[in-house]
């Protein structure tokens, strides 16, 4: 193995040259690859870039299902229990109850799959660090960040089924069984 470092541009264009020098030395040396240091680290770290985009995508996959999953529960909460907020918006509950009430709902199960997620992944911490450079496996940034990325989008998935429960008028939901 030889390496030569060059300041020209493009250093494939000495492969040739390298190649007669050293035949010019051992005509019995055979040049049988010629890469650049970055052709080099591309070929090492792709397959690790290629797992950390699967990650990604999977992570981004599991994200919209769990969202979809949390919107679809409280969706169906408020379709169900439209009689008890009329009830309740009847007897005085403002729409900001009403709102908390559906949100906290939602948000004790997202901070239970929370939990549970971030228990999870400080345990598979070890599969994990393999794929990461400049950041230990159990960064508390990054599962901070994580966290709080997690909540903010959780909550906006129980806002929106929440925010039409306050929409309901206490005399259609009266009537409603």
């Amino acid at each position: 193995m030889l390496s030569i470092r060059s300041t020209n541009a493009d250093p494939k264009t000495l492969a040739a040259a390298v190649t007669r020098e050293i035949h010019a030395v051992d005509n019995d040396l055979a040049v049988t690859e010629v890469s650049t240091l970055p052709d080099l680290l591309a070929r090492e770290v792709s397959p690790r870039q290629f797992n950390t985009w699967l990650f990604a995508v999977l992570a981004t996959l599991a994200l919209v299902l769990a969202l979809t999953g949390v919107y679809g529960v409280i969706s169906y909460s408020v379709a169900r229990r439209t009689h008890e907020v009329g009830i309740r918006m009847a007897l005085g509950a403002g729409h900001d109850q009403v709102l908390r009430l559906f949100v906290s709902q939602g948000m004790k199960l997202i901070l239970i799959g929370l939990v549970a997620g971030l228990l999870g992944s400080l345990m598979l911490t070890h599969v994990m660090s393999s794929l990461l450079f400049g950041v230990s496996p159990t960064d508390l940034t990054t599962f901070g960040v994580v966290a709080i990325g997690l909540l903010v989008v959780g909550m906006l998935a129980c806002y929106v089924p929440a925010r039409r429960a306050t929409k309901v008028d206490p005399l259609v939901a009266l009537r409603y069984e």
